[in-house]
């Protein structure tokens, strides 16, 4: 029996697996782009995964017509794009996190501070008016702190982010307002 070259085997292999369709790499690109979507892929590294699903069902339309060399690539392809998609989600979610942590941390310090001035602006000769705002902003700015504690309980922080996004601005406005109680009286009439 003679021995076959180390390339005419490797040809015959290749050849040989692509009569049949790449199910095992189809079902691993599968499973791949599934354990992308549990860590939020899908809403962290959107772009990668929606590469992935497009590599994987191209991979599936090669084999419907029967070219399972180009399945083969395609399922290899969209494997790497889902654990690449995987990753990045990971990444981005930590960060994101984080930045939601410490802007609720700062947002929760200002609102302490906001509330104790509107508190005591009360009991003081502070306008009307200018308390009325400033408890209206206040009141806003709880709004939006609930609403994303609950998306942080929940560790939808991409929801928590845009929540957070301009109160402590809006607390600036209410530490203006309470400081300038004078500027903002109307002048008094002159009988």
């Amino acid at each position: 029996m003679r021995c076959l070259p180390a390339w005419c085997l490797a040809t015959l292999l290749v050849v040989a697996a692509c009569a049949e369709p790449p199910n095992k790499e189809i079902n691993q690109a599968q499973g791949a782009l599934d354990a992308a979507r549990a860590v939020g892929a899908e809403q962290y590294a959107p772009t990668e995964f929606r590469a992935a699903a497009e590599a994987l069902k191209s991979a599936n339309d090669a084999v419907t017509q029967g070219d399972y060399r180009l399945a083969l690539n395609n399922a290899l392809d969209s494997r790497e794009r889902a654990q690449n998609a995987a990753r990045v989600a990971a990444e981005t979610r930590a960060r994101v996190r984080s930045e939601v942590e410490r802007a609720m941390a700062e947002v929760a310090a200002q609102l302490a501070q906001a509330n104790a001035r509107v508190a005591a602006a009360a009991k003081s000769r502070t306008p009307r008016r200018t308390l009325r705002e400033a408890q209206q902003i206040l009141s806003g700015v709880n709004d939006d702190v609930q609403k994303a504690g609950a998306a942080m309980k929940a560790e939808d922080y991409m929801t928590a982010q845009p929540a957070l996004s301009g109160i402590r601005e809006r607390l600036g406005r209410v530490m203006y307002l309470l400081d300038q109680p004078q500027a903002l009286q109307s002048p008094r009439r002159r009988g």
